[in-house]
Formats: C-alpha cells, sequence, structure tokens
C-alpha cells in the first residue's frame, strides 16, 4: 500500500478548520447590544443591572484598560428554531490563545443570578436545549476590559499594568454577539476528530494503531459532504466507532484529571481584579458540574474562598451547594498558594492553619494534600510544616520548568530538614493548565519516571493563571480517553482520591532530601524591596503583637485582639502570593502592597504599644522591651526590665587614610574607599576579611536575563562587574561609634553607616540606597578568610546546608539562593555570620587566597536591589534602606540570636514596673518563634518552639502563671493523640527536641 499518511493528516487538518468547526453553529441571528461603561471601579451587580446603557454595534471599539463596560444582549428565539438547541454566543473581542489574559465577562439574568464567566475559550451562553422557539432572551455581562500585559512579544515594558498610567485608549473590539443553534452532532464530531488526530499524531508512525486510526479518519472525511457538514455529520461519526471504541491495553498509564484553574491571586491583574476572576470562574464550574456528572474541580487557596463568600453571596450559594455534593473540592489547605522560600517559619505555618481552617470552618473539609502548582520551589523547612498541620502529602508542577537539571522522580517522598518525610508528586503532564490535548496527555505517560513500580499520576485540567477552568470539550475528551487504545487512561478523580491510589501502589519511593530548588526565576528573591521589607517587618511585627498582647492579657486583662490579629495575619498572608512577595507582580500590585503593610504595620504597631503601656503602667522609670528569642543588654526574652550597658567604641584615624573602630572585642578597619579592609576578633586572634579583600563592597552588575525580566537572573551577569569603590565622604559618625560613607554612582546615591556597637561581636551596616538605575543589579560583599566547603543559610524553623562549590551541575545551578535572617559559614572553631533585617537573595562562592598561603577563602554576597521593566518598569526606583551585620567569631547559635536580634529592635518605654517573660526556655538552642492565645478564645496560651542549632536539646520551658494542663497540638492547636505528653512540674515543662523539631504546646492556665 502506498504510504499516504502525510495526505491523511493534512486533509484532517483543513477539514477541520475550514468546513467542520465552522459548521457547530449553522444559523445565528443577531442580538440587540448596549453598554454602559462605569466610572471608576467596578460596581455592585444590582448597580450595573440598574444602570442604562446606549446601544453599541457589533465591530465597535470598548473598554478603556481596567474599566468595567455592564453590556445588555437582548432578543428572541426564532420560532422555526423550535426543538434545537440554542446558544448565545457572546465575543467581547477576545483571542483564543490567551485565556485569563485579556478581557472577561461573568453573565447575569436580570434579577441578578449569575449564569456563567465568559473567556477566550468560552464563549458561550446555554439557552435552551430545546427551545420551544419564540423566548424573550435578556442577559447582562459585566464585562472586564483588562488589558494584555504578556503580548506575543512577551516581556516589553508597558505602562498598562497600573491603572493611574494606563491611559483611556479602548483595548477591545466587540465581536460578535448572536443566538445561534448549536449543532450537536457537529460539536461531537469536531471532538472525535481531534481525539483521534492528537493520538494519531503521538503514536510511532509504525504502530498498526496509528494507520488503523488514520483509515477511519480518512473513510470519516469521505463520508462528509463539505457543503452539508451538517447533514452528513452522523454518518461521519459512525465511521469512527469502532476505533473510539478499543479499549486501552491493561499496562496503560493512569492519569487522575482533577478539573482546575490555578488563578494568581494577583499577578498581571491587580488583587480587586483577582476576586471577579474567582467569581467567573467559579460559575463555570458550578454550571458544568451540574452538566457533567463524571466531572470534579478542585479549586485551592482559601483566600479565594472566601472572596467569593464576602463579594458574590449569589455564586456562593451554588459553590456551597457543588461542595457538599462532594464534587467542587477545597484543595491545599494553604490561605494562598504562597511562596515558600521566603515566608518566615511563623508565616508558612498560619498559612495552614488559616486555610485549613477556613475549609474546616466552612464545609468541614480536612484537607490532607497541600497544593502548590505554581510555587517557584520550596524551602527544605516544609515538609515538616505540612506534616504539622496534618497534611500529608504535596503536589507540584514547577520543578519541571528547571533549566539545568531534570529532577529524576515524578513520585517520591520529601524529606525536610527536621527528618519529616512527605509523599509528593509532581505531574509528569508538566503543565498546570492541561486541555486533554493528545500531546499532553502522551507526553505525560512518556514522561513518567517511576515506571515499573507505579502507573499513576495526576494532571491538574484547565485554563488557568487568569482563570477559566475547564470547558465542556475537556470533559468530552476526557471521556473518549477514558479507555481508549493507544492513549492513556482517563478518569476525574479529586486529589484525595489520586494520592490514595498512588501511594497505594507506591509504598516505598524514592526520597528526596533537602530543598527543591527551581533552576529558574532566581531573580524573585530580589525584585520589588520595598514588597520583601514589608512581609518581613510584618512578621515580625505580628510577633511582637502576639507576645505582648497575650503577655498583657494575662497579666494585666489586657483585651485580646483575636479579630484584628486574624485579619491582619491573612493580609499578610495574601501578599505571600506567589507572584507578590517575589516581586513579579505589574506596578499596581505593589504599590497597593506598599501601602497595605503601611497600614498594617500602624496597626501592628498601636497593638504592641497599647499592650506594652498596660504591662508597664504608670511611672518614669526607662524601660527595655526585649521581643527576641534570646535574652540581651542584660533583659531576658520577652522581658522589660531597665537597660545595661557595658563598654565603649572607640574611633580613630587610621594611617594611610580612613578609620578604626575599636570595643575590645573587635577592630574594624575602614579605609579612605568606605571599604572593611579589616575585622580582627580580638580574643580569637583571628581576621575575618580575606587577604586582599575588601567588605562592605558594593557591586554592580548589567541585569538583562533571556526572558522573565522580573523573575530572573541570568549566571551571565556575573561576567561584568564594577566594583563601586569611589567614595565622596568616609566621615566620623555623630555618635563616636561608627563612620559614615556617601557614594555617588550612574544615576543613583548610597549613603550607609558603619557602626561597632559597644560590648558587641558585631559590626551593623545601614545602607540608603537611593536607587534610580535600569536593568543593573546591586551586590553587597564580604570576602571573609575562612576555608568552607559549605555554608548554612536559615529556613522555616532551623536551617541547611548548601556547598560552596560547583562540582556538579546540580551545584552550580544554585548560583542565586534564598535565606532568611542570617547565613553562616565556618571551620572548626571560628566562625562569621552576615545577618540582615529584610533581605534574601545571595551568593556565596570560594576563590584562591591571594597572600601566597594554600587553602581558599569565601565570598558572601548579598543582593541588594535590580532593575528590570517588566512586568513594572519603575520597578524598585527611589529610597531603599537595609540593615546587615558582619559578626565575626559567630557559631551557630550565635548566627541565629543575631539574626532575631536585626529584625526585632528593643523598644523603649517609661514606666512603673518591670515586665517578667510570661514564658522561659533555659536553652538558646530552644527558640520560641509564637507566644500567643489560642485562637478558639478559650485563654489557654500557646507556645511554639523549635530546636534551631542542629543538635538534640533538652529544655525547660518556665512559664509566669499557672497551668492545669499541658498539651502537644498541631499547628490549629489541636491535641495529638499520638504525641507523648512533656513531663510538668509546677511551673517547670520540661522538653527533648530532635534536630529542627518543632512543637506545640497549649497551656492551660488555672
Amino acid at each position: 500500500m502506498h504510504d499516504d499518511r502525510n495526505l491523511v493528516e493534512a486533509r484532517l487538518k483543513r477539514v477541520l478548520d475550514e468546513r467542520v468547526r465552522p459548521a457547530l453553529y449553522p444559523e445565528s441571528v443577531p442580538l440587540d447590544v448596549a453598554v454602559w461603561n462605569a466610572p471608576g471601579e467596578p460596581v455592585p451587580v444590582e448597580e450595573g443591572l440598574a444602570a442604562e446603557p446606549r446601544p453599541i454595534e457589533v465591530g465597535a471599539r470598548w473598554g478603556a484598560p481596567w474599566g468595567t463596560s455592564w453590556f445588555r444582549v437582548t432578543g428572541t428565539v426564532p420560532k422555526e428554531w423550535a426543538g434545537k438547541t440554542v446558544e448565545a454566543i457572546l465575543d467581547l473581542g477576545f483571542d483564543e490563545n490567551m485565556p485569563g489574559f485579556q478581557c472577561e465577562g461573568l453573565v447575569y439574568r436580570p434579577d441578578g443570578t449569575p449564569v456563567k464567566g465568559l473567556n477566550p475559550r468560552n464563549q458561550w451562553v446555554r439557552i435552551g436545549a430545546p427551545v420551544a422557539g419564540g423566548e424573550e432572551v435578556r442577559l447582562h455581562v459585566e464585562a472586564a476590559s483588562n488589558p494584555v500585559i504578556l503580548d506575543y512579544h512577551p516581556f516589553v515594558p508597558t505602562r498598562l499594568g497600573d491603572k493611574d498610567t494606563a491611559g483611556s485608549e479602548p483595548q477591545y473590539t466587540l465581536a460578535r454577539m448572536d443566538l445561534a443553534v448549536l449543532d450537536e452532532t457537529v460539536w461531537n464530531l469536531v471532538l472525535d476528530l481531534e481525539v483521534l488526530g492528537e493520538l494519531m499524531a503521538e503514536l510511532p508512525v509504525d504502530s498498526p494503531r496509528r494507520w488503523e486510526i488514520l483509515r477511519a479518519v480518512d473513510k470519516a472525511l469521505d463520508a462528509i459532504d463539505l457543503q452539508d457538514v451538517n447533514g452528513t455529520a452522523e454518518q461521519a461519526r459512525s465511521r469512527l466507532t469502532e476505533v473510539l471504541a478499543a479499549p486501552a491495553v491493561p499496562s496503560a498509564h493512569r492519569i487522575s484529571a482533577v478539573g482546575h484553574a490555578h488563578i494568581d491571586s494577583a499577578w498581571l491583574w491587580p488583587l480587586r481584579e483577582t476576586v471577579r476572576k474567582v467569581a467567573r470562574t467559579t460559575s463555570n464550574m458550578t454550571a458544568l458540574l451540574e452538566d457533567e456528572p463524571d466531572f470534579a474541580f478542585a479549586m485551592s487557596q482559601a483566600q479565594q474562598w472566601a472572596w467569593v463568600r464576602d463579594h458574590r453571596p449569589e455564586v456562593w450559594a451554588r459553590v456551597k451547594k457543588a461542595v457538599a455534593d462532594g464534587r467542587f473540592v477545597p484543595a491545599g489547605g494553604m490561605w494562598v498558594e504562597s511562596d515558600t522560600n521566603m515566608p518566615g517559619s511563623e508565616a508558612m505555618a498560619r498559612q495552614f492553619v488559616h486555610g485549613k481552617r477556613f475549609f474546616l470552618d466552612e464545609f468541614g473539609v480536612e484537607n490532607d494534600e497541600a497544593w502548590l502548582p505554581d510555587t517557584f520551589g520550596f524551602a527544605a523547612g516544609l515538609p515538616q510544616i505540612i506534616k504539622a498541620a496534618g497534611a500529608k502529602y504535596l503536589l507540584t508542577q514547577k520543578i519541571s520548568w528547571s533549566q539545568t537539571n531534570k529532577f529524576p522522580h515524578h513520585t517520591f517522598r520529601w524529606e525536610g530538614i527536621d527528618g519529616t518525610r512527605i509523599f509528593t508528586h509532581f505531574p509528569p503532564v508538566d503543565t498546570y493548565n492541561c486541555s486533554m490535548k493528545g500531546s499532553e496527555i502522551a507526553h505525560a505517560a512518556k514522561n513518567f519516571k517511576d515506571k515499573g513500580v507505579a502507573r499513576h499520576s495526576l494532571a491538574p485540567t484547565g485554563w488557568g493563571d487568569g482563570g477559566g477552568g475547564t470547558t465542556r470539550e475537556m470533559v468530552a475528551k476526557a471521556a473518549r480517553l477514558r479507555n481508549l487504545e493507544g492513549s492513556a487512561t482517563v478518569e476525574w478523580e479529586t486529589p484525595h482520591a489520586f494520592f490514595e491510589k498512588a501511594e497505594a501502589e507506591n509504598p516505598a519511593p524514592p526520597v528526596w532530601v533537602g530543598e527543591l530548588y527551581l533552576e529558574l526565576h532566581r531573580a524573585t528573591l530580589t525584585s520589588q524591596a520595598k514588597t520583601k521589607q514589608g512581609n518581613r517587618r510584618s512578621e515580625h511585627l505580628l510577633r511582637e503583637a502576639e507576645l505582648w498582647a497575650a503577655t498583657a492579657a494575662v497579666r494585666a486583662g489586657f483585651p485580646y485582639p483575636y479579630d484584628d490579629l486574624d485579619r491582619i495575619w491573612k493580609t499578610v498572608l495574601l501578599h505571600q502570593f506567589h507572584d507578590i512577595l517575589p516581586g513579579s507582580s505589574i506596578a499596581w500590585v505593589h504599590r497597593e502592597a506598599r501601602a497595605t503593610y503601611d497600614k498594617v504595620a500602624a496597626e501592628l504597631n498601636a497593638i504592641i504599644d497599647a499592650a506594652q503601656r498596660a504591662l508597664a503602667g504608670e511611672g518614669e522609670t526607662s524601660l527595655v522591651f526585649n521581643s527576641a528569642p534570646h535574652a540581651r543588654a542584660g533583659v531576658p526574652a520577652g522581658a522589660a526590665t531597665s537597660p545595661a550597658t557595658d563598654g565603649r567604641t572607640g574611633l580613630a584615624p587610621r594611617p594611610g587614610g580612613g578609620h578604626v573602630l575599636d570595643n575590645g572585642l573587635l577592630r574594624v578597619e575602614i579605609d579612605d574607599r568606605g571599604l572593611v579592609v579589616s575585622a580582627y576578633d580580638l580574643a580569637a586572634d583571628r581576621e575575618t576579611i580575606a587577604p586582599g579583600g575588601a567588605g562592605n563592597l558594593l557591586q554592580l552588575h548589567p541585569d538583562f536575563p533571556n526572558m522573565w525580566d522580573a523573575w530572573d537572573v541570568d549566571e551571565f551577569y556575573r561576567n561584568t562587574v564594577t566594583d563601586l569603590t569611589h567614595a565622596d565622604e568616609v566621615a566620623p559618625g555623630d555618635d563616636g561609634a561608627s563612620v559614615r560613607i556617601v557614594r555617588s554612582f550612574g544615576s543613583s546615591r548610597v549613603t550607609q553607616v558603619l557602626t561597632l556597637a559597644p560590648g558587641e561581636r558585631r559590626l551593623d551596616v545601614d545602607t540608603e540606597v537611593d536607587w534610580h538605575e535600569t536593568e543593573k543589579f546591586l551586590k553587597l560583599a564580604f570576602p571573609l578568610d575562612v576555608h568552607a566547603e559549605r555554608y548554612a543559610s536559615e529556613t522555616q524553623f532551623g536551617h541547611f546546608h548548601r556547598p560552596t562549590h560547583t562540582n556538579t551541575s546540580w551545584e552550580a545551578a544554585k548560583f542565586e539562593a534564598c535565606n532568611h535572617r542570617f547565613v553562616h559559614l565556618a571551620e572548626p572553631g571560628w566562625g562569621v555570620a552576615v545577618v540582615n533585617d529584610s533581605t534574601y537573595g545571595h551568593d556565596v562562592t570560594r576563590t584562591v587566597r591571594t597572600d601566597g598561603d594554600a587553602g581558599t577563602t569565601t565570598t558572601v554576597r548579598v543582593s541588594l536591589l535590580r532593575a528590570p521593566r517588566f512586568p513594572d518598569p519603575e520597578t524598585d526606583q527611589g529610597v531603599h534602606r537595609f540593615r546587615h551585620a558582619l559578626v565575626p567569631g559567630a557559631d551557630i547559635g550565635d548566627a541565629v540570636r543575631e539574626g532575631w536580634r536585626i529584625n526585632l529592635p528593643e523598644r523603649h518605654i517609661t514606666g512603673g514596673a518591670e515586665v517578667a517573660p510570661l514564658v522561659t526556655v533555659d536553652r538558646d538552642a530552644v527558640v520560641v518563634t509564637a507566644v500567643k492565645l489560642a485562637d478558639d478564645g478559650s485563654g489557654d496560651v500557646v507556645v511554639r518552639f523549635h530546636e534551631a542549632h542542629g543538635g538534640r536539646a533538652r529544655a525547660t520551658l518556665t512559664t509566669g502563671f499557672a497551668v492545669t494542663d499541658v498539651q502537644v497540638t498541631d499547628l490549629l492547636e489541636r491535641p495529638l493523640a499520638d504525641a507523648e505528653a512533656p513531663r510538668a512540674d509546677g511551673d517547670r515543662i520540661a522538653v527533648r527536641l530532635r534536630p529542627f523539631q518543632l512543637m506545640t504546646l497549649r497551656l492551660k492556665r488555672a
């Protein structure tokens, strides 16, 4: 037989594109359309429905950037259509290639009942199936003219990302507003041909099954009269019946399809638009669930559920019913799909506390999975947080985006820093927007790395990022793929059902230890510095507010602000979403975030001040409140006493220029360039700065990644560097214990103050940058005379080690990484820490010594600022303030303590009495991260702590109040049935912790 394969496949494509798909709606009549443009921000539904619109024609331009237009469409179903399926086709000017990234709409009936959402892949509204004929149609569409930010030529700077700069030019052209007859036979023929054609293209050319499909498709195309597709579609379908009925082989890969719409809580749109995106998507999904009995849909992010509840009660009622039916599934158990690298210990815990509690309170649903398909890498402390929240599974897809190394597993157990292991799945379909294409299904089966020991994988199915969800076409394709020869099998399932099957068939999967590092999007650790500072400072203010409010409630009857703290925590957690905290959203998002963080700080400072004044009482005694988990300057952790002073710092000229700071513990030499050329540990008789090196060195790199401007920094940025060594001014500070340095470069200016505090083995570096560069990367370098093959980097509830060398491609790929409050590197017996108050990105490299001695030195560089132009063309322009400290002679305990100190400054208040701590711990290795009252309002005190040095610890907690019962709880403050109760002796509670173990105790007050 002659090889006519290419001929038939080309024929299939053209007939589908030019004849069959156009025959879906063989009859149509235009609808009458009128529009009202809402002034300013979106208006309530009732206002939009009541507004008086003006006529508008198809072909007219509409929609200023970020505007809202209310379309009213009216018409009458022709009587001759009686018995047929009729739909309204409402095309607002969609580009089918941009679902979720352009204009969208939500359709309402005149009484305000939501019908469904409109988006580029979902333009229809069912009028009747069948219709009687003569029905009057009246629909209202709340249409959002969201501008296209990520266009066909991506990453082009645009002012459309903020309503203040976007202008008023209409963005869209009204395309089609018709009533039309849907030919369901043609609709099914389209899907038959798509499924078979896509499957055929994935099968080997010499596969018998491929040729069977080819011949059947050829015969079906023969049966189509191209001038009468509608009249011959049924005949064409009949010639495909046999090949569609052939069952899959028993060994076929099995895909659990989960209806899904990964909706970014903010990204190329502001938070307020996500509220509407979620309403449109949930309206679509509840409608689809009613039509498709086999379909199941999962939605994560409790915040998004809360938005529907609070802003769209008419949609919420439908959602609640679908959840009660068990087919609309709350997933993930987190407040948002947050970044997991940068959120601190307590914040990461509270993501699960607030997310799981929402689903429990609203639906009685307990999530056992973390659902984070699009998060940019996963910190090594996360597994035990997941477990402590009562969950046991993790799903993500994002690691498949790594540029350098291909991850070796799809199903595995992920081990965190404390030894906790979480059953984890990476969908081999390699997308969280699966659309049931044959290429996606085939890729999942071929790509699955656990063949031979497992058969199941998961496919999140539906349009996401900007929302939309699963379509009826995807459901129809999945039905054809349920049991089809040559394909993986597809079945709609919930995440829980998938994980149960996957774990049962593969109970002993391979283990991956340590962080799940994404070899991409490394610059998200630095972009939008003010957003990151707002997050860090909010986390620590929340710690202070809970600590002092709880202490004042127990000691002074202070009214504990349950509701305020709950609301503020949720606000901070929302802004940890994986496109807000990472700095990868439009200008509007970050402008609002800055304002929100200012408001949060004001509220929390007010709570802290009120609680501390309630504790201190009236009087003139100067008190220092210490919110850190370690004593300092004679003030115990969580206490307030009169401050102690110890020692002094001398300031003297340096021979050859510059200044010398000396406090008897450290002697720091700052040359006439404002660089630290020596930081001598006097007790250890040891130099900190590498030979020939200089610390406090600002370095400027060009920064123009190949793509994903705000997200990425590519390794070649290091090829070019400018050391900023010229100083406009190097002068003594006003306090006699510091040196002030001023530098100018490009269009920017830096002012630094280097301070050596009395009695402290620590050089504080305060940096103010008035930043006006474009596509540049600013680093702060400390070359250290330490030979270290690895360094410690703080993460949630502990730290972990990364190599300083690049022996393998895995190590080389980590050229920019995340730390929280400190990095620490050491030789046996002596080490150095670099601590920070608000930065995350850094790099650590090895350098050959320059003094002729053997061995290497190690350079720590802190990432301060970037200046990408997409999606915010003004990223980070303006004034920024950072605090860092160099801590010579530090062991890991010093690094932990100094990291807390720099993030929790002392507070000075006058009062009448010292304040004893509510809870104390007798071991520095055991760090208390939260002291609060129980969320249920019982008045119980909750204390959360962890082992922070990486060893085993025995410690005694002493309470400043009478305790009648002690319970070990999960993060949601529920007793753990299998936990051994700690031994209590009066106000003393003995605990034992393994390395990095976190523990939560609930203390019942007498």
